[in-house]
């Protein structure tokens, strides 16, 4: 027979009287404050130590390494000798009255070298007045629109500043020149003011401006930034017609 609480069995209820029933309540006592401390013990002794768990610091580990997007951005900037306000004064210059619709940080392709009029490799001409860069090294790629909305493409080298290809757009239609005289006509912002507005959110180096709609069909334009301090890309988007920004993103990879 048991107790609910547990307590050690009584082996004889035959023991009659007061001395009997105090020698049982005492042995009753004593056995469960014997079983209490022996559980008490038991739960020491297997539970773990509190300050063992503090003493053991995780394994130290090393800051993340850069992806290859971040790799290739700070491999370029770092490259890269002439600024994008620079850039877009010398691209607008190939282009008499010519506005600057876009404007691009990249790499010199292997076609570069090319001639789109089929002078000479190294031969100056109006298409090709210097000698590109090698292949791989920075280039602004800019686009310059007349009036009428044809673009031009200009190639500047990067590093010295210099035009060292000048073709106009082949895969226009009348339709593509039309929409960018509608957003040259809406966009009351200057390149210029759309990265100031841009880069009072985003502080860094910018990589490229662009004129184009977004999905409410507003014009707008798209500004890159790169942090210099984790090499992510953020773009912003600053409404053409008032210069509010109307968003960022954030690009990690």
């Amino acid at each position: 027979m048991s107790s609910a609480r547990r307590l050690p069995p009584l082996r004889s209820l035959a023991v009659v009287g007061a001395l009997g029933a105090s020698a049982l309540l005492l042995t009753a006592c004593t056995n469960a404050d014997t079983t209490r401390s022996s559980v008490a013990e038991a739960a020491q002794t297997e539970s773990p130590s509190p300050t063992g768990t503090d003493t053991q610091s995780p394994s130290p580990t090393g800051s993340p390494s850069m992806n290859e997007d971040q790799t290739e951005r700070k491999d370029l900037v770092s490259a890269m000798k002439v600024t994008w306000d620079k850039a877009a004064d010398t691209a607008v210059k190939e282009v008499p009255e010519g506005k600057l619709v876009d404007l691009e940080l990249k790499r010199v392709k292997a076609d570069a070298t090319a001639s789109p009029t089929g002078s000479p490799t190294g031969t100056a001409s109006p298409s090709m007045p210097n000698p590109a860069p090698s292949e791989g090294a920075p280039e602004w790629e800019a686009k310059v629109a007349q009036s009428d909305g044809t673009l031009h493409r200009i190639d500047i080298d990067a590093v010295n500043g210099k035009v060292f290809r000048t073709m106009v757009d082949p895969d226009q239609d009348p339709d593509d020149k039309t929409q960018v005289t509608e957003w040259l006509d809406k966009a009351k912002q200057t390149p210029e003011q759309a990265v100031k507005a841009a880069t009072a959110k985003a502080k860094g180096t910018v990589t490229h401006v662009e004129l184009g709609d977004n999905d409410d069909q507003q014009v707008v334009w798209g500004v890159d930034v790169v942090d210099k301090s984790n090499w992510n890309k953020t773009t912003v988007t600053v409404d053409a017609a008032n210069g509010k920004v109307l968003g960022q993103k954030v690009d990690k990879d």
